[in-house]
């Protein structure tokens, strides 16, 4: 039987302390006023932080929710104390019975670094221990049941702490990864934006209602093989709307000085050594490299980017940003790089008083070069302020590139990771696999599927981190637990949903939120622990070539989430002329799980902003252009709670000549 961790027995834990216990009012999301009592504190002798937001003894239904962040910084366990409206966690835990829990996870610095990454589940056990003990001060002798849930890198916390501890009875990680996500996820993202940033919206627009339906249509030969590729890793193909941002390379700037610290040869080795594409000249490597050096003519020293108070950014999609470094102004070369490919360029300084330091090229602007936004580089001030006329500097992507093709010289030998398929057998070269040193070093863990409790798996079909992995790991839960698996794991998936945790997302048209689902997810296994109530069933999927389809209607989907079809004059595309109306019918499904259809919005043109109406409604185009109308489709099983939404959305394409 598995050993688990349990923090009564840890001398590290053993001194408790409270340094703020303060009752406050929220303004909860359903515009009503609850108080809540705040309590913060930690360990002595450790860095380890904690805060409880506790809801009024009339309200408390004897649970907590403990959230994980993908990043932790040293604050991190009052990221949530200033939040608001349909995305607050702690508004939504108090008006459902719930105290809200958070640690720093023994953060002192942003990435919580440590040389022990077991204290991520080990402090979040303590804090989840603890809050247990000042709940029975606060409210008797009682029963206080937990859950632990996070998405993205704070899903491998999740994931970590319900199978490694004894303090969570349920779980509810998101948006997750598997063990050999990183860096191998934002590396092939990366690859295919540079390889594919010239077709991308013609790849978008055949999978969009009223196109092909093939993606492959009208691309080259290159383009060709650069889709199959990404699609091969599972890749979601809607999500190439994304590579209209060629700097969309995520927390990749983050990770890349780790990839140098565990792996140091592979840099120099891609371009000097067979079996590298760097050495080989394949995949446009060469073509898209800038290494060239320049001179220093002036220097514009800007402002530093300053931000006062705690770090709220703890989200999905947003955490990592904390880890950035930026500011302003400006370098004006003798020469600046002539590609249209200027991602992950580093300026190097090699004479002068800054000689040594590094920035990463933002932009460029005539002959002046933009400082841009990175990690384990220099201050951009710092730097500037240190620069003369006539410093040498060089420019150089040689090992931004060489990290784009890292995944390929990464084959795991578990045969289960079926993404690396297209790269068995060849003659690529390999290097010993350090995707779970990742792993193990973000959370204390390497996922053995061994839970201690209920869980129930989100993940979303629009998420670039390759909704496959949620599968992976749902295999190997039932692959340790056998029958016993079908009463203690769910997987829901959400189509039409990114892999950020937003309330609003930043393109509606094409995502919406799950943040509803998620929170209906957290009740849903509250009641599965506490009352035997069973969740939704998992959801309907199959899962070919690493891409996840899901069951077309509702009654063989499952899951939570409403069902939406659009049609527009009967069919998915029209074309008309200038002054013509057209009539739009969306066909709604639902589960047992939906609830009822609690809002029904519409935007007819390009606008991000739904206006309500009926599920059936016309509408005139006056002028020519291509429209996508969308209506976004809310289900509610609590009628009137707005932390509960269940969204899903539709599309069609009106062509106005």
């Amino acid at each position: 039987m598995k050993q688990l961790y349990d923090p009564s027995q840890d001398p590290q834990f053993a001194h408790p302390f409270t340094d703020l216990d303060e009752w406050r009012e929220r303004e909860c999301a359903d515009g009503i006023t609850r108080r809540f009592r705040l309590i913060h504190g930690g360990f002595e002798g450790t860095t380890v932080k904690y805060a409880f937001f506790f809801p009024d003894e009339g309200q408390y239904e004897g649970r907590f929710f403990l959230h994980c962040s993908p990043f932790p910084g040293p604050d991190e366990e009052l990221a949530c104390l200033n939040g608001s409206g349909e995305g607050d966690p702690v508004g939504f835990a108090i008006s459902h019975g719930a105290c809200f829990a958070a640690s720093n996870m023994g953060s002192a610095a942003v990435f919580g670094q440590t040389d022990d990454p077991t204290i991520f589940f080990r402090s979040n056990a303590a804090a989840a221990m603890q809050c247990r003990r000042v709940a029975q001060e606060i409210y008797g002798e009682h029963r206080m049941y937990g859950y632990v849930y996070g998405g993205s890198g704070g899903g491998f916390k999740t994931m970590s702490c319900i199978e490694n501890t004894n303090q969570f009875d349920g779980a509810v990680p998101f948006v997750i990864g598997s063990p050999m996500s990183l860096p191998n996820c934002l590396t092939v993202n990366a690859n295919g934006i540079r390889r594919l940033r010239h077709c991308w919206h013609r790849i978008v627009d055949n999978v969009e209602p009223g196109g092909s339906s093939n993606p492959y249509d009208g691309l080259n030969e290159e383009e060709t093989a650069a889709l199959r590729e990404l699609l091969a890793m599972g890749f979601p193909v809607r999500m190439l709307i994304t590579f209209a941002n060629p700097q969309a390379d995520g927390s990749l700037p983050v990770l890349a000085p780790v990839v140098r610290a565990m792996d140091p040869t592979y840099f120099e080795d891609f371009w000097t050594k067979p079996g590298y594409e760097g050495f080989e000249g394949t995949d446009g490597v060469r073509k898209d490299l800038t290494h060239m050096t320049a001179r220093v003519v002036s220097v514009g020293v800007g402002q530093p980017e300053h931000r006062q108070g705690i770090d709220d950014r703890n989200g999905t999609d947003t955490a990592w940003q904390k880890m950035l470094a930026g500011g302003s102004g400006y370098i004006e070369l003798t020469d600046v790089p002539a590609s249209d490919y200027l991602v992950g360029i580093d300026m190097i300084f090699r004479t002068g008083d800054a000689a040594g330091k590094l920035l990463r090229l933002g932009s460029v602007e005539d002959k002046r070069v933009i400082p841009g936004m990175t990690y384990g580089a220099d201050t951009a001030e710092s730097v500037l302020s240190l620069l003369k006329p006539g410093d040498e500097v060089l420019l150089t992507n040689r090992d931004y590139i060489a990290l784009q093709l890292y995944h390929r010289h990464q084959v795991p030998e578990d045969a289960s990771f079926h993404a690396w398929d297209q790269y068995r057998g060849t003659a690529l070269a390999q290097r010993p696999v350090i995707a779970s040193g990742f792993t193990f070093g973000g959370c204390g863990s390497v996922q053995d599927g061994h839970v201690q409790g209920k869980v129930i798996v989100m993940n979303s079909l629009m998420d670039f981190d390759f909704p496959w992995q949620a599968d992976w790991y749902f295999r190997k839960v039932q692959e340790v637990n056998g029958p016993a698996a079908a009463d203690l794991i769910r997987i829901w998936y959400n189509d039409n949903c990114p892999h950020g945790d937003d309330a609003e997302t930043d393109d509606n048209l094409h995502y919406t939120s799950y943040l509803g689902m998620l929170n209906q997810a957290l009740l849903d296994v509250a009641g599965w622990v506490e009352k035997g109530v069973h969740p939704a069933p998992s959801t309907a999927y199959t899962l070919i070539d690493n891409q996840v389809t899901l069951a077309e209607e509702a009654a063989e989907r499952g899951g939570a989430q409403p069902v939406v079809r659009l049609t527009v004059n009967g069919g998915e595309c029209v074309r008309i002329r200038a002054g013509e109306t057209v009539e739009l019918a969306a066909r709604i499904g639902l589960t047992e799980y939906s609830g009822m259809v609690e809002e029904i919005g519409w935007s007819f043109g390009n606008e991000q902003s739904f206006n309500p109406g009926d599920a059936e409604t016309s509408h005139r185009y006056d002028q020519p252009g291509t429209y996508f109308p969308t209506v976004r489709v809310t289900t509610n099983r609590h009628p009137g709670d707005p932390y509960t939404k269940l969204r899903n959305l539709a599309r069609a394409r009106v062509i106005v000549e």
